[in-house]
């Protein structure tokens, strides 16, 4: 019972960690960014509490800057 509990439990961090990708895709596109790594880092949601991990990946200096150019120029205190 307590292995099927923890099974279920790293679904749904899994499921909430797709939808954040999801998420942060759109909200990139609107801004036209392209991450092409951008997904679950499959290795943090296995075993722990801590949490699921996005990968980011790599991108170029332009894709910088149209990030740096898509985030509010306030400190939000987020």
């Amino acid at each position: 019972m307590q292995e099927e509990r923890r099974a279920v439990a790293e679904m749904d961090r899994l499921r909430d960690a797709e939808a954040a990708v999801a998420e942060l895709r759109g909200a990139l596109a609107r801004a036209g960014v392209t991450l092409p790594s951008l997904g679950v880092d499959p290795l943090s949601y296995t075993g722990d509490e801590q949490g699921v991990l996005v990968e980011l990946g790599r991108c170029s200096v332009d894709t910088a800057r149209l990030m740096a150019a898509a985030l509010p120029a306030e400190e939000t205190g987020r």
